[in-house]
């Protein structure tokens, strides 16, 4: 408790200081060698600040529309989800995500629609991946993450995947943690010698990638530190400092304790100013990632949501 209100009074006195009142913002050595490879990388404040670009799933999220808002925005680093990147080389559309359970007709519309789609990956040229990453880089841009559903592929799609990754310049490739996928996909980081960061939701606990970090020196951390408070009631600082050498990248949102809700930053239980603050002072070059989840007000948009957050980031640094 004493510990709660310590931390609500620092980020009054941060908002204080920044000017900016809580309502405003309605809105291992192969690890090592990996994540300290010269990319292009955003610095506000001295930390590597970036995007996912599910934050933008509100809005037209062609690989041209994603860029466009990046570069608006004057990020550096993105974590591209996997939708764009294949929509750009040419493969076919995906279905609309349905909530529930599927019919025998949608199951079975589903089952074609992905046998096309692994036809159509493994004979996909890289040609367009490299033209996509050179479209970023020519706007400054790192694709620094991709995020690809690994845990639904076959062998040949895993392979594919690590592939499209480092033809985009990726360091690594995130996906959601299952205790399944982090055994089973083991094998692939090893045989690619390439990064993948397991992602949490709010079924979470101190000691949840302790098994993963064993199978391969090549398996990491996606931390979601909002995730993470909503799902232990703990900062997510003393686990952020104890595998600081195992994280692939965080996503920054502000959730509320006791699996609260997505809120805008400021206004949640995540000490998203604390978490910053020891990224900057301990130079851990990790990104720090922007994940928009709270409700967008009706006269904004994600665009100008996540340009609040990223003022937020600069205010928490400055």
């Amino acid at each position: 408790m004493q510990n709660d209100k310590k931390q609500l009074l620092a980020r009054r006195e941060f908002l204080a200081k920044a000017g900016i009142g809580a309502g405003a913002f309605l809105f291992s050595s192969a690890f090592s060698s990996i994540t300290n490879a010269t990319q292009l990388v955003t610095k506000v404040e001295g930390i590597n600040l970036g995007v996912i670009t599910y934050s933008f799933r509100s809005m037209p999220s062609s690989a041209e529309d994603l860029l466009g808002y990046l570069t608006e925005l004057d990020l550096k680093a993105v974590e591209l989800m996997g939708d764009p990147i294949e929509a750009y080389a040419g493969a076919p559309a995906p279905l609309p995500w349905k909530r529930g359970p599927l019919s025998d007709a949608e199951k079975a519309e589903r089952a074609k629609h992905a046998e096309e789609l692994k036809v159509w990956r493994l004979a996909a040229p890289m040609d367009k991946f490299k033209e996509l990453r050179k479209k970023f880089n020519n706007e400054g841009i790192n694709i620094e993450i991709a995020k690809f559903p690994l845990d639904r592929m076959s062998p040949e799609e895993i392979d594919y995947s690590f592939k499209v990754a480092k033809t985009l310049g990726a360091k690594g490739i995130t996906l959601e943690r299952s205790d399944e996928s982090v055994k089973n996909l083991a094998p692939y980081a090893d045989k690619h010698k390439s990064l993948i960061g397991y992602h949490n939701h709010a079924k979470v606990d101190f000691n949840s990638w302790d098994d993963a970090l064993k199978y391969s020196k090549y398996n990491a951390i996606n931390l979601d530190i909002g995730h993470y408070v909503a799902g232990t009631n703990d900062s997510p600082i003393p686990f952020i400092k104890k595998h600081h050498d195992r994280i692939l990248s965080i996503h920054v949102k502000d959730r509320k304790k006791n699996n609260g809700d997505n809120l805008p930053w400021g206004q949640g239980d995540t000490p998203i100013i604390e978490v910053l603050q020891l990224m900057k002072k301990e130079k851990y070059k990790f990104m720090a990632t922007i994940e928009l989840e709270y409700a967008i007000p009706e006269d904004s948009n994600a665009v100008k949501e996540v340009a609040r957050c990223i003022d937020y980031c600069r205010n928490a640094l400055s």
